[in-house]
């Protein structure tokens, strides 16, 4: 195959002919042949598809596709205003009181029992080992006395504690039952309710004086009998309250020279 190429020079040319006129001959070529494409039926496949629309459209053959939704993405939530099935509600959970071990019915009893000490007294209840009523007088002592100008908050624990394990000790002795230390805790803070009485008396008048002294022995006169008659109740030692009254006077006195001095 040839191509014919004729350039006509500018007569500014420089060297060249006025006209000039090249040949050049590129052989033979496959330029002239006719090229063979293969030819792809689109039409059909398309026919295909539309057949199909379930078929993922970036699918080849019964190869999956990653750009294919899920069904859990389709899948819709659960309806607020559904109604709920399940058994568990708020009103079947126990009171707030009840989870902390606390009892109302019972720290009223026992009050009641201190406070009146020939009040007949229910001997189940002297088996709740409930510290809140003690911890609630024991504060409240220790806040009259602070309000007289004596912090003695860390007297009062340390005798308390003291006189606890003492009396826990004198009572296994003395009782065929025994008894536990949560028991005896709880019912001389209990009967602390006197002392605190005398104590909420000296923030407003001085215990040094006559009339002092009778308040003070009266306090510890009725903490004493309050605590021997819910041993003896509790632990069934009949006839000897005048013993347990005893060592619970001892207890209650060293109270009462705090609150006075």
């Amino acid at each position: 195959m040839s191509y014919g190429w004729d350039q006509q020079q500018q007569p500014y040319g420089s060297g060249w002919g006025d006209q000039g006129s090249f040949s050049y001959d590129m052989g033979q070529t496959d330029f002239g042949q006719e090229q063979q494409f293969q030819n792809f039926e689109y039409n059909n496949q398309q026919g295909q598809e539309a057949s199909n629309p379930t078929a993922p459209y970036n699918s080849v053959g019964n190869q999956p596709s990653f750009f294919t939704p899920g069904p859990s993405i389709m899948t819709p939530g659960p309806n607020p205003e559904s109604p709920v099935t399940d058994s568990y509600s708020l009103d079947d959970e126990p009171p707030l009181l009840e989870e902390l071990g606390i009892n109302p019915d019972a720290i009223v009893q026992k009050t009641l029992t201190v406070l009146n000490p020939m009040r007949r007294t229910d001997p189940t209840i002297l088996q709740d080992t409930d510290l809140a009523g003690p911890l609630a007088f024991c504060l409240a002592f220790g806040s009259f006395l602070l309000l007289s100008g004596k912090a003695q908050f860390g007297y009062i624990y340390g005798i308390g504690m003291l006189g606890c394990v003492s009396m826990y000790g004198l009572l296994n002795m003395m009782s065929m039952s025994g008894v536990s230390l949560g028991v005896v805790v709880s019912i001389l803070g209990y009967c602390l309710l006197p002392m605190v009485a005398l104590a909420g008396v000296n923030v407003l008048l001085s215990l040094q004086g006559p009339v002092g002294i009778i308040l003070t022995g009266a306090a510890i006169l009725w903490c004493s009998i309050s605590a021997s008659k819910l041993f003896v109740t509790g632990l069934a030692m009949d006839h000897q309250q005048p013993l347990v009254a005893y060592p619970c006077a001892l207890l209650y006195a060293v109270f009462a020279l705090i609150t006075i001095f």
